[in-house]
């Protein structure tokens, strides 16, 4: 499997009373596939996977796959705390016909690079599906370091890694020792970064509300080649960035972000709530002012 293009995680609409929005699940499939994305992931963390059942998890991913129709490559993410969970996860997806897993760390045991080696080796059998690994030690609190890589790296199936480490370091890290293992940005304001070290696919999820403009990224950088006509749309996309990373609001602004356009998106489950008045018209201005400077940009101004 080749990660190219735009990967969108998908968020998961809600109810008033907290129940799964799936017609709006399923008008948010076809907007995205519509707008020329690559992939679609399912539970991932902007899909509030924390806040579900592994059961849940597993509907939401086949109702994904179901509708998605082989259209996009489905990824079905396997985080959790709980290994059982994560192996049920991964067994549910290969049952369902998800092309990929997105595997990540369990949060909050702070395994070794052992431990964690040989818990994403299990999930590995479970499946025998490609596998994105998914490297968040901001979230996660460990590092997907050298001995883990070196451990996983042999697998067959360990096609990919997310790194949203934060860390520029871990590009060329990547780059340049581990090279059979491909490059997925998962730091939105290093997309730039990413494709100039050489990764071809980027998983954002802003491209919830802004798919037309994240995939215009992409194909300037790495189809075109274009980085001076990149670094403008980097530059006009950042204030985006900031908004969504400041103060632990990041899945709360996707969530209004895909709701400005007019998709029904509903709450948050707990503990997250909605943002207050002010965050939402400062969220409004950046997008407003990012979709016409990239307008300008793509006719040439």
């Amino acid at each position: 499997m080749v990660l190219e293009g735009i990967y969108t995680p998908l968020i998961t609409p809600f109810h008033a009373d907290g129940s799964v929005d799936k017609d709006s699940l399923a008008e948010l499939i076809e907007r995205l596939i519509g707008a020329g994305v690559h992939g679609l992931i399912s539970g991932g963390s902007t899909g509030e996977n924390y806040a579900q059942t592994v059961e849940e998890r597993l509907d939401l991913a086949r109702f994904t796959v179901e509708r998605t129709k082989g259209r996009l490559p489905v990824i079905v993410g396997t985080g959790a705390m709980r290994t059982p969970d994560s192996l049920a996860l991964a067994s549910g997806a290969r049952e369902m016909g998800a092309d990929a897993l997105l595997l990540g760390t369990p949060p909050y045991s702070v395994p070794t690079e052992r431990e964690n080696a040989l818990n994403a080796l299990a999930i590995d059998r479970a499946a025998d599906l490609p596998i994105i690994l998914y490297n968040y030690p901001g979230r996660m609190g460990v590092e997907m370091g050298r001995e883990f890589l070196d451990r996983v790296g042999r697998s067959k199936n360990v096609i990919g890694i997310k790194e949203s480490s934060g860390d520029i370091n871990r590009l060329h890290l990547l780059a340049r020792d581990y090279p059979h293992i491909q490059m997925s940005c998962g730091m939105d304001d290093q997309a730039l970064e990413f494709f100039a070290w050489g990764a071809r696919s980027w998983i954002c999820a802003g491209s919830n509300f802004l798919p037309q403009e994240h995939v215009f990224l992409y194909e300037t950088c790495v189809r075109q080649g274009d980085f001076a006509r990149g670094r403008r749309i980097m530059s006009a996309m950042l204030p985006l960035m900031r908004v969504l990373e400041q103060g632990g609001k990041f899945i709360q602004c996707v969530k209004h972000g895909t709701a400005l356009t007019g998709l029904s998106t509903g709450p948050m489950r707990p503990p997250l709530q909605g943002l207050t008045k002010d965050d939402k018209r400062e969220l409004e201005q950046v997008i407003r002012v990012l979709k016409a400077a990239v307008a300008a940009i793509k006719e040439g101004n």
